[in-house]
């Protein structure tokens, strides 16, 4: 198991500190699980950088047009 040293300001230690004690688990245990969390759920920069670079690319394919007569409805 690897270590690392993390250089924190007052008020963010203490809120790790909290943290870790409202969840029962270690400071340690805390940052890991939020790694986890949260670093493996970001698309990397280079996807974020093309975002709208491709005006035709299609978001979703367009429903087909009902033809169908619609159908009487109960008023209330």
């Amino acid at each position: 198991m690897s270590q690392i040293t993390l250089y924190l300001d007052d008020a963010t230690q203490a809120l790790v500190d909290q943290a870790a004690q409202a969840n029962g688990v270690s400071k340690s245990r805390w940052v890991a699980e939020m790694i986890r969390k949260y670093a493996g759920h970001e698309w990397p920069q280079d996807c974020l950088a093309l975002a709208g670079h491709f005006a035709d690319f299609p978001l979703r394919e367009e429903s087909p047009v009902s033809k169908a007569d619609d159908l009487p409805r109960i008023g209330f």
